[in-house]
């Protein structure tokens, strides 16, 4: 008999908590299976938890609503993981995208906490359009009673750093929520000051909400008992790339490719529409052109390793940021650098059409390895929309990738 089958026999349980709880045992291996039945049965057998009687046995006061508007994944990112911290806690916690969220539902929230990145010159991200025009708008209404707190992710390289999170902030202030813990205006290093944020933002929620009592839900419970993928932006999963292979014509001048990326053994579970982030060493070459630029050798001791090892696995060598531009012209001196860098439209259209590279070669700076690491900007993962369903691939994940080439003045690509 199969488990799904099991489960619609005589039970206690709901129709939606069978529902959770299948959804849940369907992602475990015959070892994982047995732990989480110990595991179950001990809870159920220790009896170290006293009778929950009177008002401790009444349904949270409550409920805290995280939201996301996210335009490559990073919102969602943060929001996904201080919602693993609520249910740490036992907090009820709803974890929605902006763009599947009705803005007048705001007015029965108890609770928000609202994670957003800027898109753009101080622009909302597509899924937050909506929600921002109508808080803009005043549609929403009165607030007051509203609990809430903002972070922003943003790029301190752009004139308007984190501006729809400052929005947000002041358009839930305006409608009369009660702000409970400070705005966070994060930059593109954000991992460990998004953790600490949601770590505090979570006290402040945590004071004024009253959760129910623990292990009410055994979809609860087993959630807890297998907890999360071990593996995240954080802590990536080295997979294994089995297929690579062009889609296009031998006569076509594109090149596309489908992408077939193993995923066995980590656990990791995704949706139709999510994104997968892909880490990535820098190019031999470049991160050799770029020391020879520079006049390093790469043998430069640092801190976390020889120059070279740094610049190959750690730092931005691709994504050219404004605070380059304007930090190589403060080192070198460069009377024409120092115009341009003074000219906030050609620094943007720089960054839009140039790499580190280009301006390494166009303004040439000796610099030390301590300059040059100050210029650069920590490697972020790459984003790939997925082109596959899980239910069909299993343990794989597909993407479709077309290959982009740009020749640069000395002919080379």
């Amino acid at each position: 008999m199969q488990l799904k089958d099991s489960l619609t026999n005589l039970t206690p349980l709901s129709d939606e908590q069978q529902r959770q709880l299948s959804q849940a045992l369907s992602t475990l291996n015959t070892q994982q299976l047995a732990w989480v039945s110990g595991y179950l049965y001990g809870l159920s057998q220790a009896g170290s938890q006293p009778a929950v009687t009177g008002a401790a046995a009444t349904a949270p006061s409550g409920n805290l609503t995280i939201l996301y508007g996210s335009q490559t994944g990073n919102a969602k990112g943060v929001a996904s993981a201080i919602k693993a911290q609520a249910e740490a806690r036992g907090l009820p916690v709803t974890l929605t995208s902006m763009a599947d969220y009705k803005p007048k539902q705001l007015k029965k929230e108890t609770h928000l906490l609202v994670v957003v990145s800027t898109y753009g010159e101080g622009e909302p991200p597509e899924s937050a359009v909506d929600l921002f025009e109508q808080l803009k708008k005043g549609k929403v209404g009165k607030l007051e009673g509203l609990k809430f707190a903002v972070l922003g992710l943003g790029d301190s390289s752009y004139e308007f750093f984190c501006q729809t999170g400052k929005d947000f902030d002041s358009l839930l202030t305006k409608a009369g929520a009660d702000r409970v813990h400070e705005l966070a205006s994060l930059d593109v290093d954000y991992q460990d000051a998004a953790k600490a944020w949601g770590e505090q933002a979570l006290n402040a929620i945590a004071a004024t909400l009253s959760a129910g009592p623990a292990g009410s839900s055994v979809a609860s419970a087993v959630q807890q008992a297998i907890g999360h993928s071990q593996y995240s932006k954080e802590n990536p999963f080295p997979a294994r790339l089995s297929v690579n292979q062009k889609i296009t014509g031998r006569d076509s001048t594109k090149d596309i490719r489908h992408i077939e990326i193993s995923l066995e053994e980590s656990g990791i579970r995704y949706q139709p529409g999510d994104a997968l982030g892909i880490w990535f060493d820098n190019d031999p070459a470049l991160v050799n052109e770029v020391l020879a630029l520079a006049g390093l050798s790469g043998d430069e001791a640092t801190a976390r390793g020889s120059l070279r090892e740094v610049l190959s696995r750690e730092l931005e060598l691709t994504r050219l940021h404004g605070g380059f531009i304007t930090g190589l012209a403060d080192i070198s001196g460069n009377a024409a650098l120092k115009d341009l860098a003074g000219d906030k439209a050609q620094v943007n259209a720089l960054v839009a059409s140039a790499q580190v590279v280009d301006v390494l070669k166009h303004f040439p700076t000796v610099l030390t390895a301590e300059q040059l690491l100050g210029l650069l900007r920590p490697l972020t993962p790459r984003l790939y929309s997925i082109a596959s369903s899980q239910s069909e691939v299993e343990e794989e994940v597909h993407l479709t990738v077309g290959v982009v080439r740009y020749p640069q003045e000395d002919g080379t690509v």
